[in-house]
């Protein structure tokens, strides 16, 4: 996830608490939502490919969705973008050389953590953490090294706004286009950014996968395996890169996903 604290990023700015749990709960859109209809979108011989930007994207924003496909016998590839390396700048605790090893071995733990018949698995693309604008060409060749023509692509909205996420959307979704695969987009930073109802969320073409509690306590699981993001950094005068709001405002019982029909 690795919020950017205080960016501008568009015409939204990632900082301080976000838009309450509450509002989300209580929101029409979200409550008259189509279903995610998972056997009709991706043909049950496909390959999914689940492309995050940074380790812990993978389970905050799918991590239902991951129980789910695995349960139907989906084969699930994981491609990470970065391994999250630049989370902790001035921090003596998480060195981005600690960092390299640490976030990776959390996404395993999370993978564990999660009721999975399959081993999935992760394929780093080595991309620098804070710099995939400027690295977009080596990861669209990257990625496209690995793709197969069966695949199904799910990666961050394009306007999620956080720069790495939105770029990691942006490739995802132009190579997509490029090889006629189909390109799925999950939404991670706008719950925190939009509102119930915002005109910069493409509401018509996104679908609700409703979790089920069993679902929601294994995701929930899942995320708190990323320790280096959940919890305070003494050496450093921050917050939590993932603070408890933010983490309750993602654990919901739905997992959002934009696709066109």
């Amino acid at each position: 996830m690795d919020v950017i604290r205080h960016e501008i990023v568009g015409d939204r700015v990632i900082h301080g608490e976000g838009t309450r749990l509450e509002e989300w709960r209580s929101c029409q859109i979200l409550q008259q939502m189509p279903e995610f209809d998972i056997p009709k979108v991706i043909p049950l011989d496909a390959r999914v490919c689940i492309i995050a930007p940074h380790p812990d994207d993978e389970i905050l924003g799918c991590g239902g969705l991951i129980q789910r496909l695995d349960k139907l016998g989906y084969q699930i590839i994981l491609f990470a973008v970065t391994n999250g390396t630049a989370s902790h700048p001035g921090s003596s605790l998480y060195t981005p050389e600690e960092l390299n090893q640490i976030r990776p071995a959390e996404t395993r733990a999370a993978l564990e953590a999660l009721p999975l018949k399959q081993n999935i698995l992760r394929i780093a693309l080595d991309i620098q953490d804070g710099k995939v604008a400027e690295q977009r060409d080596v990861l669209q060749q990257h990625l496209q090294s690995y793709l197969q023509p069966n695949d199904v692509l799910i990666s961050t909205f394009v306007h999620d706004g956080h720069p790495d996420h939105e770029i990691t959307g942006q490739v995802t979704q132009q190579l997509a286009t490029e090889l006629n695969l189909t390109c799925i987009q999950v939404l991670i930073w706008a719950w925190h950014w939009a509102t119930p109802g915002d005109t910069r969320i493409p509401w018509t073409v996104a679908h609700q996968l409703k979790l089920t509690e069993e679902e929601l306590q294994y995701k929930s699981r899942a995320a708190r395996c990323f320790k280096s993001q959940i919890e305070l950094d003494p050496t450093i005068d921050e917050s939590p890169i993932l603070p408890e709001q933010a983490l309750q405002r993602i654990l919901q019982p739905w997992e959002v996903y934009l696709y066109e029909q």
